[in-house]
């Protein structure tokens, strides 16, 4: 566990803001989610990375990571343009001049695959294949939500809610020539993406809790049924992925997915403190300076309002991070051009000493920053770029 001196000595000179990774603690998280992938290649979720350097580096710590899950097609093109390869779109496409740039990328032998969960997916890609005279890949996205006693227990992602719906949709690719089916992607976002460690809810963590136990065994048996099905049609999938770092441990041992899918345990952002079954180092965070001391134990930081995406809550806030006790107001919170907290600890803080937050999701930290200070060892050993530094702004 790092204390404050130890980010206040490796910074020290650095003008805040600032965003930073240490890469011994990613390091770390790399090794704890290539074990609990149950030996199977892990794609690695770019959106919770978005940092071309820091995916490279991440990529070759072990021989389990394997390709990239991508969010935009512009992210796409700039991955390209870096040199990566194996690269499968998360979440369908429609503007045409993306879809044909993407396509001349495939045809140029770029290996990229795109998602589809709906017929007019289908016709739209079968247009651009047509004109650009390449044949795409395609993955189809199947959704994974389940549903208990009338309750929609997941997110609304792809209409391919039934065996029935999925398999008509396989049928039409495989039927088409334009077209063909890569793979099959299911992202269980219930038991993945929802914390079910929240400090003071008993009864929600413990309805969360059941609710997952439930899932899991309800989403393996529905894959499972899904890909056989598929697979006797005659139909050969490169891929089934599933999974995200917060359901790795338990969709890496079903027999159908071949390949899973982590992002955000790398950087280990706030909200991750929130699940009962893993603990990963906080690897990312960033830093604010102390512009104001307005009464004993306030201390008012420049900047900070970097609040993630979802439904809107608390845990949506930065966190505080280190000195290990400064808490955020909650009349306050994290503000546009001031954030105010409280600190009655140890460490003696002036005008200009640093505050470090964690985010509370992970990628959208690098939509705040140009460039990431790397650490290891207790010292800063490169800068890189993000993908705002690289001019990429997407989405």
């Amino acid at each position: 566990m790092r204390d404050y001196r130890y980010y206040q000595s490796a910074f020290a000179g650095v003008p805040k803001p600032f965003a930073f990774v240490d890469l011994d603690l990613l390091e770390e998280n790399a090794e704890q989610i290539s074990l609990q992938s149950n030996g199977k290649p892990v794609r690695i979720a770019s959106k919770s990375i978005r940092s071309v350097a820091i995916l490279k580096h991440v990529l070759q710590l072990d021989d389990c990571f394997r390709g990239l899950m991508c969010y935009s097609a512009p992210e796409v093109l700039h991955l390209c343009e870096a040199g990566f390869d194996d690269l499968l779109l998360g979440y369908p496409l429609w503007e045409k001049s993306w879809l044909l740039s993407i396509a001349s990328e495939i045809k140029n032998g770029r290996s990229i695959t795109l998602m589809i969960d709906s017929l007019p997916h289908v016709e739209q890609l079968e247009q651009i294949a047509r004109e650009t005279g390449t044949r795409l890949p395609v993955c189809l996205d199947i959704d994974m939500s389940s549903d208990v006693l009338g309750l929609h227990f997941g997110v609304w992602r792809s209409p391919l809610r039934s065996l029935e719906a999925s398999l008509s949709l396989a049928k039409r690719v495989a039927s088409s020539d334009h077209l063909y089916l890569d793979g099959v992607m299911g992202y269980e976002a219930q038991i993945a993406g929802v914390g079910d460690r929240y400090p003071r809810q008993f009864l929600k963590n413990s309805i969360i809790r059941l609710l997952k136990q439930y899932s899991v065994k309800e989403v393996a048996a529905r894959r499972a049924t899904l890909v056989h099905t598929i697979r006797e049609l005659g139909i050969s999938l490169r891929f089934v992925n599933g999974g995200g770092t917060g359901s790795l441990h338990l969709t890496g041992k079903e027999d159908a997915v071949t390949e899973v899918t982590a992002g955000s345990g790398f950087f280990s952002p706030g909200l991750f403190d929130y699940f009962q079954d893993f603990q990963f180092h906080p690897a990312a965070g960033f830093a604010l300076e102390i512009i104001r001391k307005p009464t004993e134990h306030i201390y008012t930081c420049a900047g900070g309002g970097y609040i993630a995406s979802g439904s809107a809550g608390r845990d949506r806030l930065p966190k505080p991070y280190l000195p290990a006790g400064a808490k955020l107001f909650p009349n306050e919170g994290a503000g546009e051009v001031q954030t105010p907290i409280h600190y009655q600890g140890m460490e003696t803080l002036e005008l200009g000493d640093p505050i470090f937050f964690r985010h509370a999701k992970a990628g959208e930290l690098c939509e705040r920053f140009t460039r990431l200070y790397c650490i290891s060892g207790g010292k800063i050993i490169e800068e890189v770029t993000t993908y705002r530094g690289d001019g990429l702004c997407s989405l």
